[in-house]
């Protein structure tokens, strides 16, 4: 399982983060997505553990805690949700212009 930790500043690194919660157990990974237009961080990363003891440990410590001027969301992170289709699913609406032979003129 994963920790999902919110509100974060954008000029937090992997090594600040993952020395945050190493103080609450073994940091496997650190994970800080970016805007993939502007690589710019999104304000939000996801941490995973050694065990869900830690896990446990790190959430309670860390949700609503000040750092870095932020007062941090930290919670186990929901799994992705699918969002249909294996090409960004059905956005709806519909083709439009074009010849339409039942229109008059």
């Amino acid at each position: 399982m994963s920790i999902y930790v919110g509100n974060l500043s954008y000029e937090v690194t992997q090594d600040a983060l993952s020395s945050v919660f190493a103080e609450y157990g073994s940091v496997k990974r650190v994970q800080l997505p970016t805007d993939r237009d502007t690589g710019r961080l999104r304000g939000f990363a996801f941490v995973e553990m050694g065990s869900e003891a830690e896990e446990t440990a790190a959430i309670d410590a860390l949700d609503g805690a000040e750092w870095m001027g932020r007062d941090l969301k930290v919670n186990k992170a929901k799994p992705k949700e699918d969002r249909g289709g294996s090409f960004g699913g059905n956005r709806g609406g519909g083709g439009g212009g074009g010849y339409n032979r039942n229109s008059r003129y």
